[in-house]
């Protein structure tokens, strides 16, 4: 350390930053276990114990909620994880590099735009009034549909919608790891008589597993996540019993109501179970990368 002393103290600012805002805070979990006054403090309010704990798990809504979240989580994890897969193998299709550059871009502009935006925008389009939806299924002669406001709807559009924003995006590491295939496989292939289908089946999905696995095990560690900008900026009050999830949840209850001992409490649960999966997660990586950490 002394040797490259000055490599570890242009490092310092970054060290800095995390202990004073990602470690110190973690103090503040103590919150969870106790009955919060804002003239006492953090620390000077009384001890609850578990109270906080018993409450959350005693709560009927608590489990909507869980319910919600995985279920939102499992959705992402099935289809908005295949479809960067899928995307990436169709562009690599693509001949034109003119026409294949011009679809990156067009497909990596929503991941750079904030939900905030990209809220309003989905709600202008989705709107039952002067949507472009509707327009499209009125002039079909249906009737107009609030797809934001029903149930049956909402997690159909949070998935095209998560979909949209970052397919693209989630594409590139996919595309790296095609770029990296030996093109005499190809050559051979087709000189062996096999269709681009052939190709795809045989040697670019094969090539690219290892890559989706472990990104498929890096998804698993956030299943807890179950997109709150995404949600918090599309949801409504109507949709409460499909839409809202732990995140949502701990923002209402906390921010809104003021029930800082009793949201700590819920963000604590959420994160012991995350923690539980990132590690899991890092196991199976280890495992299957053949690092020296073994399940068994």
């Amino acid at each position: 350390m002394w040797k490259h002393r000055y490599y570890f103290l242009l490092l310092m600012p970054a060290l800095i930053y995390f202990v004073l805002f990602h470690y110190v805070p973690m103090a503040g979990v103590v919150l969870a276990f106790k009955n919060y006054s804002i003239a006492k403090g953090i620390f000077g309010s009384e001890w609850a114990g578990l109270e906080h704990f018993r409450r959350l798990f005693d709560s009927a809504s608590f489990y909507e909620i869980l319910s919600n979240t995985i279920r939102i989580s499992l959705y992402r994890l099935i289809f908005v994880f295949i479809a960067p897969v899928v995307f990436a193998l169709l562009l690599n299709e693509i001949r034109g590099t003119g026409i294949k550059r011009t679809v990156q871009t067009i497909s990596y502009l929503p991941h750079f735009i904030s939900w905030v935006v990209l809220g309003g925008i989905i709600q202008e389009l989705l709107s039952p009034t002067r949507g472009v939806v509707n327009y499209v299924i009125k002039l079909l002669g249906g009737e107009p549909v609030y797809f934001l406001a029903d149930p049956n709807y909402f997690r159909g559009v949070l998935i095209v919608t998560d979909i949209w924003q970052s397919v693209g995006w989630g594409s590139i590491i996919y595309l790296s790891a095609i770029a990296g295939i030996n093109p005499d496989q190809y050559e051979s292939a087709s000189i062996d008589g096999a269709s681009r289908w052939d190709m795809i089946g045989k040697i670019t999905l094969p090539s690219i597993l290892p890559t989706i696995v472990i990104m498929f095990i890096f998804q698993l560690g956030g299943i807890m996540n179950a997109g709150f900008d995404q949600i918090f900026n599309l949801y409504n009050p109507s949709v409460y019993k499909v839409a809202d999830i732990i995140d949502t949840y701990v923002y209402r209850i906390g921010l809104v109501k003021m029930e800082y001992d009793y949201t700590t409490a819920v963000g604590l649960f959420k994160n012991t179970v995350g923690f539980i999966l990132v590690v899991l997660a890092n196991l199976v990586t280890s495992r299957v990368r053949g690092g020296e950490y073994k399940l068994w």
